[in-house]
């Protein structure tokens, strides 16, 4: 619908399809720690409520480079996977923080595949009530943008940090969470100079 709308080429195609994941790679580089420094909780829901906003964008977006600029933009959401490890990594027990952090990724996948089998037939159904196909895509992006807004909320409202509480209470305290006395960034190229996380690196690259 959408490449028949804009007359888009194989090769604008591709441009918008590395654009989905070429930004996800810096941002999950920076939300890492900011994770650290600030918690997951409004690293999160910082990262949901702005990501709502190109959803809503690129639902009126008009041409060929505006929809790629969006897309580009939506793309920086795919970092909330970085969030969510570091979430479960931090609230649950070394004895089950592996099948935390599997059932976490599990349905991260799971709703990205969901995705890809309902917007269909949420289009479908926006067109069966008389709604043009043109108008009809704009309209079912709507839908994704409003429930990042709501998770958002929810994710702020009805989740803490790190069992403790949050981090700022936390610290507060007197009590050392997240990166600790070394900052994200030194945490980072700390784990630059072991080879074995180049290793992952080129494992997970090639999967």
């Amino acid at each position: 619908v959408i490449k028949g709308e804009f007359g888009l080429t194989k090769d604008q195609i591709a441009n918008i399809n590395i654009a989905a994941v070429a930004i996800t790679i810096l941002v999950r580089l920076a939300v890492g720690p900011l994770c650290d420094k600030y918690g997951p909780r409004i690293t999160y829901t910082t990262l949901l409520l702005l990501g709502s906003i190109p959803v809503f964008g690129v639902a009126a977006a008009n041409s060929y480079e505006s929809f790629l600029f969006f897309r580009l933009l939506i793309g920086a959401i795919g970092a909330s996977f970085v969030i969510t490890q570091y979430h479960t990594s931090i609230m649950f027990a070394p004895n089950v923080v592996g099948t935390a952090n599997a059932a976490a990724a599990g349905w991260g996948n799971a709703g990205g595949g969901a995705t890809q089998a309902l917007m269909p037939l949420l289009l479908g159904a926006i067109v069966m009530f008389g709604v043009e196909q043109t108008m009809g895509w704009r309209v079912a992006l709507i839908v994704p943008g409003v429930m990042m807004v709501i998770v958002g909320v929810l994710y702020w409202k009805l989740t803490q940090d790190c069992p403790q509480g949050n981090f700022k209470e936390v610290r507060a305290q007197g009590i050392e969470v997240g990166s600790g006395k070394k900052g994200g960034m030194a945490i980072l190229m700390q784990a630059a100079r072991n080879y074995r996380v180049w290793i992952l690196f080129l494992a997970y690259g090639a999967c």
